[in-house]
């Protein structure tokens, strides 16, 4: 895989876990919720005004651009298992941003991630 094309798959990776990030902080300012009849349409509109949904939106989107141009210079079967790395990058932001718990068990499977995210580059 020549730099131009691992920028590419990296950066569509990259914005799609911001894209998670800018999500879920948007929900925590909404907060926890149900959708029920009364409320779906007053919450749709205070989750689709937060800036960090609109900001996880535009992530979305530049990555589907960026990944399509990746796409067309890598084949499917090297680029969408690097999608994994979303999750390596969400799961220490996510511990580092918001929180969460990185148990032993999450980071073994971020070292499994990562094993077979190289195996399968070098294939």
């Amino acid at each position: 895989m020549n730099p131009i094309s691992l920028f590419c798959i990296l950066a569509g990776v990259t914005l799609n876990a911001g894209a998670q990030l800018l999500l879920k902080a948007g929900t925590n300012a909404v907060g926890h919720f149900e959708f029920t009849r009364a409320n779906i349409l007053p919450i749709a509109f205070r989750l689709a005004t937060q800036p960090p949904i609109i900001g996880g939106v535009a992530c979305y989107v530049i990555s589907l651009a960026v990944w399509i141009v990746g796409l067309s210079r890598v084949d499917v079967s090297i680029a969408y298992p690097m999608l994994s790395l979303g999750y390596v990058v969400n799961a220490f932001a996510a511990w580092y941003l918001f929180g969460e718990v990185l148990s032993v068990q999450k980071l073994v499977g971020i070292g499994v991630i990562l094993v077979g995210v190289v195996i399968v580059a070098r294939g």
